[in-house]
């Protein structure tokens, strides 16, 4: 943290990590955020900020052209700053309290067909040594848990290791979740661990880095799953570890599972969250009328 930092921010992103367990780019995006409301004010105190300050500030964001899903954010970070403000009685009023957030476009999730997982995990299956095995672990992972790739890099190498049906994963803000597990998941993540023992690296994680001290980074598995895709046929733009979990999320839908059950699945907190994926519910309605009633045939 800077050493410039307001003390009111600072509490405030102390919380966030003590009691929401919140993630460093977490901390970071919401100081970022905060920061830049801090120099709009030019010298006075986000704390005693006014509704008109922030009216003001919100009216610069949208003359500088920033995106509104940009705006929405940082809006975020105010409305939750003060809100901890007035928990912790540093204000008696909430300066947010009237401000709407600037209406989001819907965007739906992109997520691969049943076809392309099938032929990604052909090609992943057919590329030898260990690049091929990491692919494959951990495109079968994915695709039959829906974990975030944050989950997924940090499970020990251990991990899968059992006949157990399911696995433990923590997710954000710390919280543990159950999510079941395929056979041929516990069979891709075995060979891979089997491979790390022969080559007596002993790592730590699952899927280890070049230091094998260390969990394999974001970054790296996301360009490992870019080859994949090449090898598939498939444009690696349109391949990544979120597209996973939402192609992961789509089918299982599209299969006949409900929101709740894909809600505990995915480890969302609140079922809104949830609700983006219900165009493949609306798509399975239409298709179930149009087979089914009379007035349509």
């Amino acid at each position: 943290m800077s050493m410039t930092i307001d003390g009111q921010i600072e509490a405030f992103l102390e919380m966030l990590a003590a009691e929401r367990g919140a993630a460093r780019n977490t901390l970071a995006a919401y100081q970022a955020d905060l920061e830049d409301f801090s120099a709009f004010l030019r010298g006075a105190a986000p704390r005693a900020a006014s509704a008109l300050d922030i009216a003001g500030y919100v009216e610069s964001l949208h003359a500088t052209g920033f995106a509104v899903r940009t705006q929405a954010r940082r809006l975020s970070a105010l409305r939750q700053f003060y809100l901890f403000l007035l928990r912790e009685g540093v204000r008696m009023d909430n300066p947010m309290a009237e401000l709407a957030s600037p209406r989001l476009p819907q965007s739906l999730p992109k997520y691969l067909s049943e076809a392309e997982v099938d032929a990604l995990l052909a090609a992943a299956r057919a590329w030898e040594a260990l690049p091929g095995l990491k692919a494959t672990a951990g495109l079968e992972i994915l695709y039959a848990t829906g974990l975030r790739v944050s989950e997924l890099l940090a499970l020990p190498v251990r991990a899968l290791a059992t006949d157990v049906e399911v696995l433990m994963v923590k997710g954000k803000g710390g919280k543990e979740r159950i999510v079941p597990l395929s056979d041929m998941a516990k069979h891709a993540a075995a060979r891979l661990r089997e491979t790390l023992m022969k080559a007596k690296k002993s790592p730590w994680f699952l899927f280890s880095g070049r230091d094998h001290r260390f969990a394999m980074t974001r970054q790296g598995f996301a360009l490992l799953l870019k080859q994949v895709a090449i090898r598939a046929g498939i444009d690696p733009g349109r391949l990544s570890p979120h597209v996973l979990r939402h192609s992961f999320a789509s089918h299982l839908l599209a299969h006949g599972a409900d929101l709740r059950s894909l809600q505990k699945l995915l480890g969302h907190a609140d079922i809104a969250t949830t609700q983006i994926y219900t165009h493949v519910l609306a798509e399975r309605l239409q298709r179930l009328v149009e087979a089914h009633h009379p007035l349509a045939r």
